[in-house]
């Protein structure tokens, strides 16, 4: 069994990004918003900036359904996307008001060139990749996410504001655990056309997603 984990698609993709998978999971961003030491400041950027890149991610799991092989599959990502669109998205708005943001105001926020970047590269993946290539990228996605924010919890981080907090318990918690566990299953059972492309959308996915906390901790903007 262990030898079979080991040698699984899934877990050679991840091995064979384990140094930027390391520096994405435990980027300062995550240390301090698990210290509770992150100025709200750079939360605020990547808040905002998370909730544009939301729209588009939407779109990749609506496409991610449309091109199910089985109405099994289709379910699984349906419900996934309800939970995000129910959960995440309430927890948006609540930010939003406490950061002083009108509804107008949030329609007219603007993405980095990060964002933009990584959206832009997700919506052609979306129309362009197969299916098996859209679980790649969000498996890398939200694997990633589950790994820092399970590291948290392990430690014993709750910091005291409320939403580091629930960004770690949302993404720490059984619902993701269980989709990420069914993603692999999809490639490790799955025939593989292009073990080549999937590992290199897995890297990809998983540099935007290390630019990312940079763009929200360090600071970016447009030229001038």
């Amino acid at each position: 069994m262990a030898w079979k984990e080991l040698m699984s698609l899934s877990k050679e993709l991840q091995r064979g990004v384990e140094p930027l998978w390391e520096k994405m999971v435990a980027h300062p961003f995550v240390q301090e918003m698990g210290d509770g030491t992150l100025p709200w400041e750079k939360f605020q950027v990547y808040f905002q900036q998370d909730h544009l890149f939301l729209r588009d991610w939407i779109g990749l799991l609506c496409l991610g359904i449309t091109k199910s092989p089985d109405f099994d599959a289709a379910r699984k990502l349906s419900a996934f996307m309800n939970s995000v669109l129910s959960g995440e998205e309430g927890l948006f708005q609540d930010a939003f008001r406490e950061m002083g943001l009108s509804p107008e105001q949030v329609v007219d926020l603007k993405p980095l060139p990060t964002t933009h970047a990584f959206a832009s590269y997700l919506k052609n993946l979306a129309y362009q990749g197969t299916f098996q290539e859209i679980i790649a990228a969000l498996l890398c996605v939200e694997w990633t996410y589950l790994d820092w924010a399970q590291r948290l919890v392990a430690a014993g981080k709750r910091p005291g504001n409320r939403y580091y907090r629930e960004w770690i318990e949302i993404h720490a918690g059984a619902e993701l655990d269980d989709l990420v566990g069914w993603m692999r299953q999809v490639l490790d059972t799955g025939p593989v056309s292009d073990r080549l492309r999937l590992e290199r959308i897995f890297l990809e996915c998983l540099r935007y997603e290390y630019l990312f906390w940079e763009m929200a901790y360090r600071g970016e903007e447009w030229p001038r």
